[in-house]
């Protein structure tokens, strides 16, 4: 007994223990078995099935791709949302489908789960013309989701990124990888993504090797922003992979605010240090480092494409004095914009189109796009586009289910709190309940993300 009174004095009031009679102290007397047919394998998949059915993805899909004829094409909206609910699920491999059949998994999801097989035929039928009906799908599913509260409010600015990345491959059989200019053996997507939210506008699947389409792939983004909704000025930012003149006068044509940074060459390096010393502005730097911003008119061709634009530079300069006798000189970093305001302000919302490098990760490890698992090119092309879906779903579930945006950033971080949990689905008189673990950390988060998600108007039929 006096043991027993010990145990419990040490025990915080407020915190809840196990009786000392159900703590276990030997892990090997524990007993194995896979046959709970109640068990759920990701029941956090409920929230974004409640807005699957909100927005009627199922019925979109099927109305808009038209596979009917090739092998496997039959029923493409289920197909398609389970290749999602997989993905959402942390799944990242075709194979992964399996885990939505398991135990009573399938119950929580408004669509019949199909067998991985199925899934890798249905993959594999799609051509271009297939790709373009499911970006299709995505640009109507955003229309629906900003109508329902989750994009930019009326007049608000929006901000787009644009950039390309690296889904790197390793078999010798995958159709379209190449060697760019990383050297690394890959596919070469375009993405056009959110600033304010992370989502993903518009993505095109390209060769490891292309560096083309920039132009139509952003005439069609903007088309898509404005029919989803968005009424506010728009900013579009890009690094050196995307400048040409001709993209700017896309950008300029389109009425659209812009920054691209840009390579220097020799006449741009002239126009630079033509900047007076005391044109240079010192602005907030990391430590080992000092930095300066100016600008100036760049003027470039002649006759009737002669042209000026606004050359915004920012120098930095090593001053940690291990390293500085390696780079003693100023290295520059410049970009052309038509956007106003002095130069710091300008460089500052320029550099934080770096956020567009935390929403590929995100897309990458969160949502499956570090693996294209077919050999067929328009295969890839697929699943790129139903990451893509599943990256947009779980963003949309974020801020129509009353979250803060600083609350849930992060895909693997929403996986962990709100997707992946334990769950069992029973019947309490004659109800079908989730059960989940009691004194889960994010229960509350759970609960008011799913009473805000049935709030959500249905799209009309």
């Amino acid at each position: 007994m006096g043991r027993c009174r010990c145990l419990k004095s040490s025990i915080n009031p407020k915190r809840e223990a196990l009786p000392v009679s159900t703590v276990i102290h030997d892990i090997d007397r524990i007993a194995v078995v896979f046959d709970d047919d109640n068990a759920v394998a990701a029941p956090g998949l409920l929230l974004v099935a409640t807005l699957i059915t909100r927005l009627r993805l199922e019925s979109l899909i099927n109305t808009t791709v038209k596979l009917r004829g090739r092998v496997g094409g039959a029923l493409p909206g289920r197909k398609v949302l389970t290749l999602v609910a997989m993905l959402l699920a942390g799944g990242t491999h075709i194979d992964h489908a399996d885990l939505l059949r398991s135990g009573d998994t399938q119950k929580v999801l408004p669509f019949r789960v199909m067998a991985p097989s199925t899934l890798g035929t249905f993959l594999r039928s799609f051509t271009f013309g297939h790709i373009r009906q499911l970006d299709k799908v995505i640009a109507t599913a955003t229309a629906r989701a900003w109508a329902a509260g989750a994009g930019p409010g009326d007049g608000e600015p929006v901000i787009i990124d644009l950039d390309s990345t690296i889904c790197r491959v390793y078999g010798k059989a995958k159709a379209g990888a190449a060697y760019g200019y990383t050297k690394v053996l890959g596919y070469h997507p375009l993405l056009a993504t959110l600033a304010s939210s992370g989502e993903v506008l518009h993505a095109r699947m390209r060769k490891g090797s292309s560096q083309r389409g920039h132009n139509r792939f952003v005439e069609e983004l903007i088309a898509r922003v404005r029919r989803a909704g968005a009424t506010g000025p728009i900013t579009v930012r890009a690094d050196a992979g995307f400048f040409a003149w001709k993209l700017t006068d896309t950008l300029t044509r389109l009425g659209l605010s812009w920054s691209v940074t840009v390579r220097i060459n020799p006449s741009m390096r002239t126009a630079i240090e033509a900047i007076d010393d005391e044109a240079w502005v010192d602005i907030v730097y990391p430590d080992g480092g000092t930095a300066q911003v100016a600008d100036t008119t760049y003027t470039t061709g002649a006759g009737r494409k002669k042209r000026s634009v606004r050359l915004v530079v920012r120098r930095t300069r090593l001053t940690e004095k291990s390293q500085q006798r390696l780079w003693p000189d100023w290295r520059h970093h410049a970009f052309v914009t038509n956007l106003d305001g002095t130069a710091v302000e300008v460089d500052r919302h320029h550099r934080a189109h770096a956020v567009v490098e935390l929403n590929i990760r995100d897309l990458k490890e969160g949502a499956g796009m570090e693996h294209c698992p077919s050999g067929v090119f328009f295969a890839n092309a697929a699943w790129l586009a139903c990451a893509v879906l599943a990256h947009n779903l779980l963003r949309w579930t974020v801020r129509l289910g009353g979250m803060r945006p600083d609350e849930l950033v992060v895909t693997r971080t929403i996986r962990r709190q709100l997707i992946d949990l334990p769950g069992r689905l029973v019947n309490l008189s004659g109800t079908p309940t989730l059960r989940m673990p009691r004194n889960w950390p994010w229960r509350h988060s759970f609960t008011r993300a799913l009473d805000a998600l049935r709030a959500v108007p249905a799209v009309p039929v």
